[in-house]
C-alpha cells in the first residue's frame, strides 16, 4: 500500500492504535491477520482504494500501535480497537474485510456492533468451533517458527511469491515484541465465536482456499452455514489468497459494490 500519513485512534484502555487511509467512497475497514501490520495488505488494499475509502490499521502490539497489556489480548478486545479506529476516522459504518485472525476479530465486530458493519467479508478464517477439523500441527509449527522460508509455502503460490518479492516482504515484515507476538498467537488460538455467528446481521461473503493448511476449508463451510446471510466462495489457493489470487479481489469488489456498479457476469 502506498505511503500515507499515519493517524492514531485511542482504545478504551488508552492504547494508541495507528491507522491510515486512502481512496474515496464508501469506507472499507481491513482487519489484518495475526501479528500482521497494516502495510501487509499491499496490492489488495491498493486495488480496493480505486472504488472505496480504504482504512487499514496496526493491531495493538504491532507496528506503530501501542502495546497495551499482551496478557489481555483477545479477538473480542481487538474488535473494540476496530471500533476505536472507526470512531477516530469519523466513520459510522463500514464494509469490513478480515483476513485470518482479522476474520475472527471481524466476527465479534459484526456480532456485537452490528450498526457499524455494512457488509462483511471473512477470508481464510474460522469461528473457532472446537468440533471443526484441527489444524495440521506441522503447519502450525512452521507458522510459529518465524522462519520466512518455512512460512511462505503456507500462504502463497511459489510462482507468485517469486514474481512479487516486495509484496511478500511487506506481508511478512513486522515490528513487534515477543510478548506481543505471544499475545497475538494466544488471541487467535483461543478465539471461539461460534455462539455469536447467528447474531451477525450483515450480508457476508466467506472466502477460502481449498489448499489452506493453516485453516482447513471445512471451517469456511461452518461459517457459511451458521451466519444467517452468508455465501461461500472457494478458490484453488492457500492462506494468503487475498494477495496471490486476483479472483479474490475481484469477488470482494463485486460483493461490496452497489448492484448497479458490479461487474457483469
Amino acid at each position: 500500500m502506498e505511503e500515507q500519513d499515519i493517524q492514531h485512534a485511542t482504545a478504551d484502555d488508552g492504547t494508541p492504535i495507528a491507522f491510515a487511509e486512502r481512496g474515496v467512497g464508501v469506507p472499507v475497514l481491513l482487519i489484518a491477520g495475526q501479528a500482521t501490520g497494516m502495510h501487509g495488505w499491499g496490492p489488495f488494499a491498493d486495488a480496493l482504494a480505486r472504488d472505496f475509502r480504504v482504512i487499514v490499521y496496526d493491531h495493538r502490539g504491532i507496528g506503530e500501535s501501542g502495546l497495551g497489556d499482551p496478557a489481555a489480548y483477545s479477538t473480542r478486545a481487538f474488535a473494540d480497537d476496530a471500533v476505536a479506529v472507526l470512531d477516530a476516522a469519523g466513520v459510522a459504518a463500514a464494509h469490513v474485510v478480515g483476513h485470518s485472525m482479522g476474520g475472527r476479530v471481524a466476527q465479534w465486530l459484526a456480532a456485537e456492533h452490528p450498526e457499524r458493519v455494512r457488509r462483511l467479508v471473512l477470508i481464510a478464517t474460522t469461528s473457532g468451533d472446537r468440533s471443526a477439523a484441527r489444524r495440521d500441527p506441522a503447519a502450525v509449527a512452521d507458522l510459529l517458527s518465524g522462519d520466512r522460508e518455512r512460512m511462505l509455502p503456507l500462504f502463497f503460490d511459489d510462482g507468485w511469491a517469486a514474481a512479487h518479492p516486495a509484496d511478500v516482504d511487506r506481508f511478512f515484515t513486522r515490528v513487534a515484541t515477543r510478548p506481543a507476538l505471544r499475545g497475538h498467537f494466544a488471541a487467535s488460538r483461543d478465539h471461539d465465536g461460534s455462539a455469536v455467528l447467528d447474531r451477525i446481521r450483515a450480508d457476508t461473503l466467506v472466502v477460502h482456499g481449498r489448499h489452506d493448511a493453516l485453516t482447513p476449508v471445512s471451517h469456511a463451510h461452518l461459517l457459511a452455514e451458521r451466519i444467517p446471510h452468508a455465501t461461500l466462495t472457494e478458490f484453488e489457493a492457500r492462506h494468503g489468497l487475498h494477495l496471490d489470487t486476483p479472483e479474490v479481489e475481484e469477488a470482494v469488489r463485486a460483493f461490496l459494490l452497489p448492484p448497479g456498479q458490479r461487474p457483469a457476469g
